[in-house]
């Protein structure tokens, strides 16, 4: 046999089922995807940080989807199954949204050349917002039906179509369409004669895939059958009576937020929330703006986003090789010694962002010099980045009450993923607050006044003057938030210490 033979052949019939976790999870991806590009796009047609922060509430869903995780757990159709009552409406509506929105999404966009008519960033937060939550809806679905699709020796793959599955959506979503979207790439490779847009726009990219959602669902309702797992139980009248050895606890809408409730209210977890919620707020203006900064010094879109190709080999590997570091009692001390030297990569990042313009070509392109150092400048980064990740997870997993650990790991999953995304909607709403321009005549280099705000931006470029900028928001914002970073990290160091020092027991909301 072939090596694609033995592997099928190792899965015992579940081929087709990881097959078709492998899609659904990659359909996830698309909007996720696409929702991350669009930032990049608006920095190109210069939206302010303000309304990059007022884009960015459409990637909220996803990191509060438990407040509504135990409905979808629990409120189904029988006749349809428990996980594609929810699947399939999700699906469904994720398709006519993104049909509908292809009509309307260029107008909303703005014409690129026309600063008349520039893009309705309310308009497009309210456009994507119901894909994410859609998009999060049909995650918590298929997790679940993941569990169930496949046999109890190949579980272990859920976990796999997941990662592999979301991460091809995202690329295609993102990197996928911003290459597509290029006229760059397509001049380059698909035409003799120059022309200024790409091979598939933002309109004809989303029309595509409204198309395959609808299709690929009605595939899936009339052909992929569900295997009805659930029992009826009742809740333990006390969690305290359960042992040891007892199994995770099947819970109903009431009881799971019962749950959630007595765990936020352990002492330990009262800090746990604390740290989870604020410590990201010191990287919020690198990984927030960096990326706009480049866009909006003339960094292509599609190279910028290109760079992630060759972070994912690296990206792949660091779990495995942290892993080995935080498998221990003590995994945060990993955490620990990486936030210093993330917070040093931020002060990296922003060096980079100011030396950037010095490899601009006549072309209006970069050198390629400049490409490899920021690559290497995010390889560096990640390995911090996924040090901080990699031993937080592992320490919540260490912690989590076995009898109720789906709850209890989803609830510090959620927390982990709103701290990162309250302080990047935070910074970008005040970054423009600390930037300061002047009005300068070209021919006198007269200075004529302030223009700092978007009205007399306009007022300046008008008569035929120049814009200049004085103080840059991004840096003032990086050392912001590199500094509450270093004050956190003391206050904090020995609470994080702490954790590690206390029982397991006491993180327990099943007490024994």
């Amino acid at each position: 046999l072939s090596w694609f033979g033995r592997i099928k052949k190792s899965l015992h019939g579940d081929f087709g089922s990881i097959c078709l976790l492998l899609f659904l999870y990659l359909l996830q991806g698309i909007p996720l995807g696409l929702i991350a590009a669009i930032p990049l796009v608006l920095s190109s047609k210069s939206a302010s940080y303000s309304q990059q922060a007022v884009f960015s509430f459409a990637y909220w869903p996803f990191s509060i989807k438990l407040l509504w995780a135990p409905i979808v757990d629990s409120v189904y159709w029988k006749r349809i199954g428990r996980r594609k009552s929810w699947m399939v409406p999700c699906q469904y509506l994720l398709g006519i949204f993104m049909l509908l929105l292809s009509y309307k999404v260029s107008e909303i966009m703005g014409d690129e050349d026309s600063d008349s008519n520039p893009p309705n960033v309310f308009v497009l937060m309210l456009m994507f917002l119901p894909l994410n939550f859609l998009a999060a809806t049909q995650d918590i679905a298929v997790d679940g039906w993941a569990l169930t699709m496949l046999s109890r020796k190949n579980v272990g793959y859920a976990s796999t179509c997941n990662a592999v599955g979301q991460t091809a959506g995202f690329f295609l979503g993102n990197v996928g369409y911003l290459t597509l979207d290029s006229p760059d790439f397509a001049n380059r490779f698909f035409r003799a004669e120059p022309k200024p847009y790409g091979l598939v726009g933002l309109a004809g990219f989303i029309f595509f895939w409204g198309w395959v959602f609808l299709i690929t669902t009605t595939a899936v309702l009339v052909f992929k059958k569900e295997i009805d797992y659930s029992v009826s139980n009742k809740f333990v009248s006390s969690l305290y009576e359960k042992d040891d050895k007892s199994e995770e606890l099947e819970l109903g809408i009431i009881e799971t937020y019962t749950v959630l409730w007595r765990i936020l209210r352990l002492k330990p977890m009262i800090w746990m929330v604390l740290v989870l919620l604020t410590g990201k707020l010191a990287f919020a203006a690198t990984d927030g703006i960096t990326g706009l900064k480049l866009i909006g010094m003339g960094m292509p879109k599609d190279k910028l986003s290109g760079m992630a190709v060759f972070l994912t080999p690296l990206q792949i590997l660091l779990p495995w090789a942290i892993g080995r570091y935080t498998s221990g009692p003590r995994p945060l001390d990993v955490f620990l010694l990486a936030y210093p030297y993330r917070i040093f990569m931020s002060g990296v990042f922003a060096a980079m962002v100011w030396w950037t313009p010095s490899f601009k070509l006549s072309s209006g392109d970069f050198s390629v010099l400049l490409y490899i150092f920021w690559i290497a400048a995010y390889c560096f980064h990640q390995v911090a980045s996924y040090s901080m990740f990699v031993s937080m997870m592992a320490f919540n997993a260490q912690v989590s009450d076995p009898a109720v650990g789906g709850t209890y790991m989803t609830l510090l999953n959620t927390l982990n993923n709103l701290g990162g995304n309250w302080p990047v909607t935070l910074i970008l709403s005040i970054t423009d607050h600390f930037t300061f321009k002047n009005c300068v005549d070209q021919q006198t280099k007269v200075i004529l006044g302030s223009c700092s705000t978007k009205v007399l931006e306009d007022e300046c470029t008008a008569g035929g003057k120049v814009c200049d900028v004085v103080v840059d928001g991004y840096y003032i914002a990086v050392i912001l938030c590199s500094v509450i970073g270093i004050i956190w990290y003391k206050l904090l160091f020995i609470k994080i210490k702490y954790f590690q020092k206390i029982s397991r027991n006491d993180w327990s909301v099943v007490k024994r």
